[in-house]
């Protein structure tokens, strides 16, 4: 077990002589480390000049250990080597600290360094190492690791406050300078020296004041580029982070915290050529792994070479959604919440989720969210910058923003197979890479299906993550605990009961002339390389049918499609020996990954007759379900539970009206005036039956004119 352990630059507006003196009031014992017990002076050494002085000390500890873990291993205290390297004219102090009790079982190797600012003499840094392995400890190895660290951290936590205790002890002994090396031995040091350590005056801390502006770590760059580039940000190999910095900039860290992001970043600047991510993209990633660095460091860079392939880091200039998304995606930024937060609302109860999906493709829905996520993640930007002015008093820190989610309208058409899929392939992408960048998802007036489709999806949600989600049914949100005790009260949307006007439009339905016919190639790399429709013209006359193998019983077929042009007959038929082309399917569940069925564009298919006109039905092939005519306009969903392996024929007809006369004349006028030709899209899948029980896919075929606005029919058929 090797634990490691790297602090950001903490500073000391004060000189480094003050700072000397103020340590030094820490030795023999200090109150305020409870576990410092005292210490003794194993060898000292100090330069005729005085420069240097060199002590090495025996600290004797008193480690917060369980009672019963001492006695086992039989220890009370723990002793540690301490040597402080003193060099008063370079103005510096080294000290490293190693182990002296179990040091066959356990190291422990610290360093710490206090030095003169770069860029104000009259201010101190100081910046500590350390790392502990434990080989082995009677088997108690993990207890002393977590005991270990404990301590540690607190000790560090304590380190700032017990300097700046003492700082405050000498001010009230009326010692306000100490002279510095050179100033008391001024016939040992060139002019030039005397000139530049003797600078106390107030114009540096002037001088520096304008440098910090520009300098909150000791890297400039990551402060300014962070305001104006997307997240492939900055930096170089050399750049450190400051305590200040941090707190100013990500919020209150634990000491251990901290360590695991300049550890982080460090390893990403090494290895990416000094361009790193911003720190607070690089956080996020440590928060959803609980700051384990190497599973934060896997999916960090898994993500950013995603972001590198797609372009995600020019989406906000090069991409721009289209007509049908900006009509028909039901969404908006919507002011902030109580904390400062971007708002989004969407209303996705209302929203024709299956229409976009057929219009736009998954391709599209991706881009336009991911789009939404870079806005937010700018937005939470900005806002910061603008806490960040010497006006504003309030926690500068956003990186996340609040999510109202409206369900009232959701019903069964929101729970079909293939919307629900492509809902948890983006909520893969998503949690993917952007974790942590929703402080809050309020989902109000949530219907009785909605326990349904949380029952699908809270699978694939992180547990982390659906803590963050607060459920309201009815009206409840409108009371104590509801959206007043997140959202202002001035700004509630209109249409939840507030007196905000709200600019997202109600929902309405995505046209049929929208949806997507033909094969459509994107440009640059696909997000999704994988098509979730497929688009057949019938004939009359002249049936398409699709073969499927079912390798085993008891597996289940699933379907789902629209005409989109005349009425079609659908039938499905069973027969024992193989007909015509197989369409393959591999077996799958409800998985948010890649499949045959998943994608953004639709595939223009050739019509397909696999049963041939010799062929006699109940010999040669059986019916298994009975034909349901889907009039233009109209979607069919539905599945079937095969009996038997072998092979199953999806078949779709024309459908024509019955003749009102036999009359050849008028029979022949119908066949010019009305072109004897439907067109469908439709997706089908094969499930095992342990994946199928249970999903919203276990339904009889149903017909709904849902997503359509055709005057056939008016009303829906439900199972």
């Amino acid at each position: 077990m090797v634990q490691q352990y790297q602090s950001p630059i903490r500073v000391y507006k004060h000189p480094f002589e003050m700072v000397m003196a103020a340590y030094e009031k820490r030795f023999p014992t200090c109150d305020m480390i409870p576990v410092f017990i005292g210490c003794e002076i194993l060898n000292e050494h100090e330069s005729e000049d005085k420069s240097t002085h060199v002590i090495e000390r025996r600290c004797k500890l008193n480690v917060d250990a369980p009672r019963l873990l001492k006695r086992m291993v039989g220890f009370d205290y723990v002793y540690f080597v301490q040597k402080n390297s003193l060099n008063r004219k370079e103005r510096t102090l080294n000290i490293s600290a190693y182990n002296e009790s179990f040091s066959s079982r356990v190291l422990v190797n610290e360093c710490c360094q206090y030095t003169v600012h770069p860029d104000n003499p009259n201010w101190t840094c100081f910046e500590q190492t350390a790392k502990m392995e434990i080989k082995s400890f009677f088997g108690f190895e993990s207890s002393v690791e977590k005991i270990a660290m404990k301590q540690y951290a607190a000790n560090i936590k304590k380190g700032k406050e017990i300097i700046e205790h003492f700082l405050g002890e000498l001010l009230k002994e009326g010692i306000t300078h100490i002279p510095t090396w050179a100033e008391q031995n001024p016939h040992l040091n060139s002019s030039s020296n005397r000139t530049s350590l003797h600078s106390t005056s107030s114009s540096n801390d002037a001088t520096f004041s304008q440098t910090r502006s520009r300098n909150s770590s000791f890297s400039s760059t990551c402060a300014e580029v962070a305001t104006t580039s997307g997240d492939r940000i900055v930096g170089g190999k050399e750049d450190k982070l400051d305590e200040e910095y941090i707190e100013h900039n990500l919020g209150i860290l634990q000491p251990l915290e901290e360590s695991k992001l300049i550890q982080l970043r460090k390893w990403l600047s090494d290895t990416h050529n000094g361009k790193i991510p911003r720190d607070e993209h690089i956080l996020r990633f440590l928060r959803s792994r609980d700051f384990n660095m190497e599973k934060a460091r896997e999916v960090l860079c898994q993500s950013l070479s995603w972001r590198k392939q797609h372009q995600i880091d020019r989406i906000l200039d090069t991409w721009s959604s289209n007509d049908i998304l900006t009509n028909y995606y039901l969404g908006g930024w919507h002011h902030h919440d109580l904390e400062g937060r971007p708002v989004y609302v969407l209303k996705l109860g209302k929203m024709d989720t299956k229409g976009l999906l057929k219009a736009v493709g998954q391709e599209g829905i991706l881009r336009h969210v991911l789009y939404i996520m870079e806005e937010g993640l700018k937005k939470c930007r900005e806002v910061s910058l603008e806490r960040s002015k010497p006006t504003s008093e309030k926690e500068t820190h956003i990186s996340s923003w609040t999510c109202i989610v409206d369900l009232d309208g959701l019903n069964m058409r929101h729970l079909w197979r293939p919307g629900v899929q492509a809902l948890l392939r983006l909520m893969e992408v998503i949690e993917a890479n952007y974790p942590e960048t929703m402080a809050r998802l309020l989902i109000v007036r949530s219907p009785r299906v909605f326990p349904v489709l949380w029952a699908l999806i809270s699978p694939f949600i992180d547990e982390k993550t659906s803590t963050k989600f607060m459920m309201y049914t009815g009206t409840d949100y409108l009371g104590p605990g509801g959206l007043v005790d997140y959202i202002p009260a001035e700004f509630i949307p209109d249409f939840l009961g507030g007196s905000c006007q709200c600019n997202i439009a109600d929902g309405e339905v995505v046209p049929k002339s929208m949806y997507r016919l033909d094969c459509e190639k994107g440009d640059g790399v696909s997000l999704w390389e994988e098509t979730i429709y497929k688009t057949a013209n019938v004939f009359k006359g002249a049936p398409h049918e699709v073969v499927v193998e079912v390798p085993d019983k008891d597996c289940v077929i699933t379907w789902d499609f629209d005409s989109l042009k005349g009425d079609v007959m659908y039938t499905l038929f069973y027969s024992k020996k193989p007909m015509g082309p197989l369409e393959y399917e591999d077996l799958q569940c409800i998985v948010p990954g890649p499949s045959t069925a998943m994608g953004g564009n639709q595939v223009q298919t050739q019509n397909v007759q696999v049963i041939d006109k010799h062929m006699i039905l109940g010999k040669d092939y059986s019916l298994v379900e009975s034909s349901i005519v889907c009039r233009e306009g109209e979607s069919v969903q539905g599945s079937h539970v095969a009996r038997h392996g072998g092979f199953y024929i999806l078949q779709w007809k024309f459908h024509a009206p019955p003749a009102q006369t036999s009359s050849v004349v008028t029979d022949v006028i119908y066949q010019v005036t009305h072109n004897p030709k439907a067109k469908v899209i439709y997706y089908h899948e094969v499930l095992p039956s342990e994946n199928f029980r249970g999903s919203m896919t276990s339904l009889e075929s149903c017909q709904s004119a849902f997503s359509t606005l055709s005057h056939v029919t008016g009303s829906s058929i439900t199972s």
